[in-house]
C-alpha cells in the first residue's frame, strides 16, 4: 500500500524538506520518513500539497500527461465579469506556451478560509474577487500568469484539491496520512499533525 501525506502548506513554506533563504521547509511540519512531494506549490502559494512514498503514484499525481485535475482558489485584484474569464476557458496564450482550457468560475470566499500570514496587500480603492480555477497542467506559476494575462493579478493562491483529494478541514501546517493507490484514496488514519 502506498502512503500518502495530505498537507495544508502555509504561505512561506517551500515544497521541500530543506529551507532556503527566508523560506521555511516541510521538515518543520512533517516527520514522516521516506515520502516525497508529488506536485509542487510555490512558497507564496498555500493549500494542498501531497507527498507519497510511491514513485509511480508520485508521477501520476504530478505529471500533466495524466490529466489529474487540480482545483485552485485565487483571490484576484479587481472584479472580473463572466466575459473576462472566457479567454481562460478557451485556453489563453502565455509568453512561452498556450494554456489548456480551464474550468473557471467566480465564487464567494471559500468557507472556513484561514487568515494568511502575512496578509495580502490591501487597497481600499481596489476591490478583490475569488475565482475557482480547475486545470490539469500545473506549469510554473501558471494560475498567477493566467489571471495576470486577463488583467486580474492574483493576490492570494490556494490549492484546494488534487483529483479526489481535497484539503478538507486541515488548518495550515496540519497533515493527514492516507494509505492506498491512485484510484483508492480512502483515509487510513484520521490523526493530524501539529499546527506550527
Amino acid at each position: 500500500m502506498s502512503r500518502i501525506v495530505v498537507f495544508n502548506k502555509p504561505y512561506g513554506v517551500l515544497s521541500q524538506f530543506t529551507p532556503e533563504g527566508k523560506w521555511r521547509a516541510l521538515s518543520e511540519f512533517i516527520d514522516v520518513k521516506g515520502v516525497y512531494v508529488a506536485g509542487r506549490l510555490d512558497a507564496d502559494s498555500e493549500g494542498l500539497l501531497i507527498l507519497t512514498d510511491d514513485g509511480k503514484l508520485q508521477a501520476r499525481i504530478a505529471e500533466p500527461k495524466f490529466k489529474l485535475e487540480k482545483t485552485y482558489w485565487a483571490q484576484v485584484e479587481g472584479l472580473p465579469q463572466a466575459a473576462d474569464l472566457q479567454p481562460l476557458r478557451e485556453g489563453i496564450q502565455l509568453s512561452d506556451f498556450k494554456a489548456q482550457p480551464a474550468k473557471v468560475r467566480l465564487i464567494d470566499e471559500p468557507p472556513g478560509l484561514w487568515p494568511r500570514q502575512p496578509p495580502i496587500r490591501y487597497r481600499a480603492s481596489i476591490p478583490t474577487a475569488w475565482l475557482e480555477i480547475r486545470i490539469s497542467e500545473g506549469k510554473n506559476r501558471q494560475v498567477r500568469r493566467m489571471t495576470a494575462a486577463i488583467g486580474y493579478p492574483t493576490l492570494r493562491l490556494i490549492r484546494g484539491a488534487v483529483g479526489r483529494l481535497d484539503i478538507g478541514d486541515l488548518a495550515p501546517g496540519q497533515w493527514r496520512i492516507f494509505e492506498g493507490g491512485y484510484g483508492d484514496l480512502a483515509p487510513a488514519s484520521t490523526s493530524k499533525g501539529k499546527t506550527k
